[in-house]
């Protein structure tokens, strides 16, 4: 008696493109189509967030957004009025060149991207999930067609037989009915 193959020993043997036999396949094909194999990847990567991953996401929203560029830069415009015109004669908080500001945007800068890049790398995990789940989802469309293919293949050659007994079949009555 033939040994049964695991599941997993066929998927290893569909992702190594070896040839599977038969009965391997319609097991494969059966596995596949009884059973969902797409993902919501956002769902999925959602369920198991840290709060340090939604703060990263959300600091990379609003760092990467047009009203922040805005505000900072209007930021920047209204320290360098206040501290190079309007307090120029008096006493400014942060004087000509502006060392203090450059000391915060340098702050800001060092903290903001490993933040931003943390969001990066949280993202680059989802397509690369969006990609495996691709991937299965393909897998399972290619082997669906391809067993439709056969079907439609057997269909045909069914009915090309039917046709020609129908053939016969009317050849024999007109046959018999010429004598």
């Amino acid at each position: 008696m033939e040994k049964k193959r695991t599941k997993k020993e066929i998927v290893k043997m569909l992702l190594s493109n070896n040839e599977l036999d038969e009965k391997d396949e319609e097991e494969l094909l059966d596995l596949l189509i009884d059973q969902p194999i797409s993902i919501d990847v956002d769902k999925q990567e959602e369920a198991k967030m840290s709060f340090g991953d939604r703060v990263a996401d959300k600091v990379s929203e609003v760092a990467g957004s047009w009203t922040f560029i805005g505000l900072f830069i209007s930021f920047l415009i209204g320290w360098t009025i206040v501290n190079g015109i309007i307090l120029k004669n008096a006493n400014p908080i942060d004087p000509y060149p502006f060392i203090l500001l450059n000391l915060v945007l340098s702050c800001i800068a060092a903290i903001q991207a490993p933040i931003i890049m943390m969001s990066q790398n949280r993202q680059a995990e989802k397509d690369s999930l969006r990609n495996q789940n691709d991937y299965r989802t393909d897998l399972k469309s290619e082997l669906i067609l391809e067993e439709l293919h056969d079907k439609m293949e057997l269909i045909l050659k069914n009915q090309r037989k039917i046709l020609k007994y129908v053939e016969e079949d009317e050849v024999e009555t007109s046959d018999g009915e010429k004598d």
